[in-house]
This record gives C-alpha cells, sequence and structure tokens, in this order.
C-alpha cells in the first residue's frame, strides 16, 4: 500500500535541513510500529519521497510524504496517533492518506504550486507605507529580475508563476508556482517588490511560513489546483459485525 503523510514544520525544527529531516523520519517510523517496506539490494533503504522539501529557517503547515507499506494501518487515525507519539516537538502528523500505486501519483512530481505567508520579524519591516503598492505591484503584466544560475545571469518574467499576492495587516499571501517546470520562492518576490518601490528589506527580515501545496489537475488554458492531500482516500477502520 503507498501512503501520503502531511506534517507540520515549527519551532527549533525549521532550522533542521532536509536530509536530517529524512534521517529523523526513519527514525520516527521504526519506532512507530508502521510496517514500511524497504528496496532490495545489497543496502535496503525504506521506501519513501518528499514533495518539494522546505528550506532552512521556514516554517510550514503543509509538508508531504510518500511511503509505502507492506501492512496497511487498521485506519488513518492510528498512523498519525503512532507517528506523533513516536516523533518529539517541532514535527507533527495532521494527515495520512491512501494512495494510488501507479507512479503518475508521486507527490514530488504532482507539486505545482503552494501558498506562502511572508511577515516581517519585530523591528525589521520597513519604514513608511509598504502594503499599499502590493496590488499594483500584482496588476502588471511583466515583473522582470535577473536570475543567477551556475554559469551565468540572465533576465527571467517571474509574473506568470505568481498566481495570486495579496496583504492584509503586515503580512503578505502568496500563491506561487512550485515544482520541477517553474519553482519560485516567496523571498524573491518580496525583494523584487520593495525594491521596486526603493525600500529594500533588511537581512533576515523575512519571516515565512508555508501553508498548502497543490498539484494542477487542468490544463494550459486553466489551472485547477488540489492540495496533494486531496488526491488520496483516508482509512476508514473496519465495521465489526454485530454478535447476534
Amino acid at each position: 500500500m503507498k501512503a501520503r503523510v502531511k506534517f507540520s514544520k515549527y519551532g527549533f525544527m525549521k532550522f533542521i535541513g532536509h536530509l536530517d529531516i529524512m534521517r529523523y523520519f526513519q527514525k520516527m517510523i521504526r519506532r512507530s510500529g508502521l510496517d514500511i517496506a524497504f528496496t532490495e539490494g545489497l543496502s535496503p533503504h525504506m521506501i519513501m519521497s518528499f514533495a518539494a522539501p522546505l528550506g532552512v529557517g521556514l516554517t510550514s503547515d503543509a509538508e508531504y510524504m510518500d511511503i509505502e507499506l507492506n501492512t496497511p494501518p487498521a485506519s488513518s487515525q492510528e498512523a498519525i496517533g503512532a507517528l506523533n507519539r513516536a516523533g518529539t516537538d517541532g514535527i507533527t502528523v495532521t494527515g495520512f492518506w491512501q494512495i494510488p500505486e501507479d507512479k503518475a501519483n508521486k507527490a514530488m512530481t504532482l507539486v505545482a504550486a503552494a501558498n506562502y505567508k511572508l511577515s516581517f520579524r519585530k523591528g525589521l519591516a520597513p519604514a513608511g507605507d509598504w502594503q499599499s503598492g502590493i496590488s499594483h505591484f500584482y496588476a502588471q503584466k511583466e515583473i522582470i529580475v535577473q536570475k543567477k544560475t551556475k554559469k551565468s545571469e540572465k533576465e527571467v518574467d517571474i509574473r506568470p508563476m505568481i498566481y495570486e499576492m495579496s496583504v492584509n495587516s503586515g503580512t503578505v499571501f502568496m500563491k506561487l508556482a512550485a515544482g520541477s517546470a517553474a519553482n519560485l520562492k516567496p523571498d524573491l518576490v518580496m525583494d523584487t517588490y520593495l525594491h521596486s518601490i526603493g525600500v529594500p528589506a533588511a537581512p533576515f527580515a523575512y519571516e515565512i511560513h508555508r501553508c498548502e501545496i497543490y498539484a494542477d489537475l487542468g490544463n494550459v488554458k486553466k489551472r485547477k489546483l488540489v492540495s496533494l492531500g486531496d488526491l488520496g482516500h483516508e482509512i476508514i477502520p473496519a465495521k465489526r459485525s454485530a454478535n447476534v
């Protein structure tokens, strides 16, 4: 059985990098008692993969991991409870779904967009009215940035990768392209906006929180974004027949 696990990452765990998060879950799953499947060969390892690993220093309510189990749990709630009892502060499992067996349903290949909340650390918000220009910035037909690669630097229009952008009481909300086809980071968007109004942010000024990750089930003409958790189904305990 293939399953999708959703978890939040917060507190001191936001400073733990992706490779260490993988090792953390390997130990967590062993302690939980879930019957996870292993690869074959001389060096077997747990069959697991992550969707869009989170950058160091960011928090999230929507991290996803796909695993393969030899024996399914009795229910999604049982699996969530077992994983959380085996874990520690800073990582909380919030969802567990059975997903289709085919390769097209891998979380890492489905990622198309993500929601973020961006705010400023105390005392590091720009001076003056920096919020009023965001609607005009989002309304532009193109937003050109200089993007550095390993070999060169080139101009890129990031506007097609910004699906939504708004601000409320000092918190900026963004829905951005994510995944292998196109990937846009919220700090780059905010840096570009602040530069456009002449008030660049102070170093390490942002607090960024990922709210959700989406797959796109639409087409070229119209996106249809669906959260990765909605692509599976919850495991419900089998009802026992009543003794007569």
